[in-house]
This record gives C-alpha cells, structure tokens and sequence, in this order.
C-alpha cells in the first residue's frame, strides 16, 4: 500500500523533518549585508520569517542580531525549529500561515519567506503582510536553485524529473503578479553544499515532491 502525498502544503513535510534539518543548506550570510544596503536591515529590525520550517532563514537573520517570528503551519517542522533555536532568546515561534499569520497590525519591518512562496495562497498572502509590515516594510523572498550544468547536476534534475513529478515550479510572472510588474529586483549571491552519495540520497528525500516510503503487504 502506498502512502500517498499529502496534498494540503502544511502537512507535505511532516514525514521530512530529520532529512530536512540534516541534508537542507543554510542560506548566504550575504542576504543580511545585501539587504543591510539596499533595504535598510539593521540588528533592531523585526522579521516575520513565513514557513519558517526548521529555521535555517531565520538563523541567518539571529545571528545578524534581529528579532525573528518565526511563523511555520507544520507542527513537526515548528518544533524542530523551536527545538534548533532554543539558544536565541530574539526567536519567537508561531503556529500560523501566510495567509493568517496571528501577529499584530504593522508589528514587523521585513516579511521574509525562504523556498517558501510558491506553497502561499499569494492574493490572500499580499493583503495579510500589508496588515503586518510595517510603512515602508519590505518582503524578501529567498531560495536556494541548483545550477543545472552538464554532469552530477543534470542527471540528478533528471531524476527529480522522472521521480518527483509534481516539483513546485515557480515562474517570474508569478513574482510579477505579486508585487506588482517592475516593483521588485532580484539578487543573486553564490552557496555552495557538498554530500556524500548518503547526503545526496537525503536530500532528495527532504523533498516534498520525493515520493514517500511504500509499505509492501504479503500475504499470510
């Protein structure tokens, strides 16, 4: 019998928690001094980090010395963020969405969301972090891509591909469509992760278009 995929975004990574939290990369230490110049991030801004999963994003931003609400649906993934980040007492952890994320009107500076965004409902999503930015906040939307060069990289999207058929894909008119044409830029900074085959394989697994564990039944 095959456990089949959770098709409601909040529960896809219940079963991914361990992969997650030991075969996803962190995040450039770059985003804090990119936005620290164009964005005007400093130790005192407020983050309402959304899907916040395991805090990877969210570690980024403490360690630059903000304040993080860390805003994550997923019960599991919550508490192991919230297990992860017991150390730094600016973490705020919230059981919420993108859609209804409980903070208070215009509590928050930056409203982050790392390979996040494409789980979001975004018309519902726009009007909840215009009621919590604050004037002249920003929304800072930040993923780790693969290169897809020829070699290890192009055989493994081929077997995302072959494998892991309902992949999110995320296309610039969707941006487009959320922000407004031409209200927004992108920046693009350089990270590096390096497995063994193991890592490789839990990587894959950490996924959420990865196929799940198939239970097999013999007969008496």
């Amino acid at each position: 019998m095959e456990r089949l995929m959770d098709l409601d975004p909040t529960l896809r990574f219940s079963s991914r928690v361990e992969d997650y939290i030991r075969y996803r990369p962190s995040y450039p230490r770059g985003i804090t001094d990119l936005l620290a110049r164009e964005c005007g991030l400093t130790e005192h801004s407020q983050i309402a980090d959304i899907g916040s999963g395991t805090g990877l994003l969210a570690q980024v931003f403490l360690d630059f010395g903000c304040e993080v609400l860390g805003v994550e649906p997923n019960l599991e993934m919550r508490l192991a963020g919230e297990r992860l980040l017991w150390a730094w007492p600016r973490f705020h952890s919230v059981n919420g969405r993108a859609e209804a994320t409980t903070l208070p009107d215009r509590s928050v500076d930056f409203v982050t969301a790392a390979q996040a965004f494409h789980w979001f409902e975004p018309e519902q999503a726009r009007t909840e972090f215009r009621r919590i930015l604050k004037p002249n906040g920003w929304v800072v939307l930040v993923w780790n891509e693969r290169l897809n060069v020829p070699g290890l990289m192009a055989d493994y999207e081929s077997l995302v591909v072959r494998y892991g058929p309902e992949r999110p894909r995320l296309e610039i008119h969707e941006i487009d469509r959320f922000f407004g044409d031409g209200v927004w830029f992108l920046a693009t900074l350089s990270n590096q992760q390096q497995f063994d085959l193991e890592g490789l394989r839990g990587r894959f697994r950490s996924s959420s278009y990865a196929p799940l564990q198939v239970d097999r039944i013999t007969d008496p």
